[in-house]
């Protein structure tokens, strides 16, 4: 694709998922200011604080607003400019878009036209939570914001109790407190957990420790429950060494079962060898074959 004041440039425009600061302004790369200020029109979802750092920039760009109120009416307008050859960013209040923001409507029904949708990375909230959180980043899970209501965040907790991944969360100051105590009676007092609070800003504070002991820490200080905040909270810890060598131990059964037996035979046969439960056999049965034939 050829290139015009450092951005790409194709006959059916281009979409532009543009990451701004989530606090502090030097965090904005060189090639996301490039892009704003050579772009057709910018995407915001407020066009109020989105004109504040473009003024902070010198940048004087158009702007229509694209948030959670208008983005299904306003997709269709905006497809048809990239496709008449516009050049378009997409920008969110605060770090990279669609992720717990705006902009999803948008990008799938651009990819869908056949626009190129290119990504200028930069600040994301849940990843710089992660990065200093201490624990575990391998693998995580992003849950962005819980629902709202007790009853219905209660439940979706419940399901992700189990969940062996570290989670990452979003929370407003108003509903921090109700969300730890949730956390730490689903989750258990004692799972591992920490806050960063406003990121990259002038009061940004991080907590770490035990679920049981930040609820207790928030009600001691005002100031954890103030401005923008990502909870990071580890996964379950790994099966017990009992549980592991029963797992071994149904490997050793399945594997030579699977050569002379179809996989529900093998699975039922080996349950009642191992000691397992069918249904589990039955997973672990599958997953072996598709290893063997991949």
């Amino acid at each position: 694709m050829p290139v015009e004041d450092g951005i790409i440039v194709c006959a059916q425009g281009v979409l532009y998922v543009v990451a701004t600061p989530i606090g502090n302004v030097g965090d904005l790369s060189p090639r996301a200011r490039e892009t704003l200020a050579a772009v057709d029109l910018i995407a915001a979802e407020d066009t109020r604080h989105t004109g504040q750092l473009l003024r902070r920039l010198g940048i004087e760009r158009p702007l229509q607003s694209l948030h959670e109120h208008n983005e299904r009416e306003r997709v269709a307008g905006l497809v048809e400019r990239l496709h008449q050859g516009a050049r378009i960013a997409l920008v969110t209040d605060a770090g990279t878009p669609l992720v717990s923001d705006p902009g999803f409507l948008l990008v799938r029904a651009a990819r869908a036209r056949g626009i190129a949708v290119l990504p200028i990375p930069g600040p994301c909230a849940a990843i710089a939570a992660l990065s200093v959180a201490g624990i575990a980043a391998d693998r995580f899970s992003f849950e962005g914001f819980l629902p709202a209501r007790r009853t219905e965040r209660r439940e979706r907790l419940a399901i992700l109790a189990a969940e062996a991944r570290t989670m990452v969360f979003y929370e407003a100051p108003h509903r921090i407190h109700a969300l730890l105590a949730d956390l730490a009676e689903c989750f258990g007092a004692g799972r591992e957990a920490a806050i960063a609070r406003e990121l990259t800003k002038a009061h940004e504070t991080h907590y770490s420790g035990p679920l049981g002991e930040l609820v207790s820490r928030l009600a001691d200080d005002a100031d954890l429950a103030r401005g923008e905040l990502v909870l990071v909270v580890a996964g379950v810890a790994s099966r017990p060494a009992a549980e592991a060598d029963d797992a071994a131990m149904l490997d050793r059964v399945l594997v030579p079962l699977l050569g002379a037996l179809p996989v529900s035979q093998a699975a039922d046969l080996a349950a009642e060898i191992a000691g397992a439960k069918r249904n589990r056999a039955y997973a672990r049965a599958l997953e072996l074959t598709r290893e063997r034939d991949a």
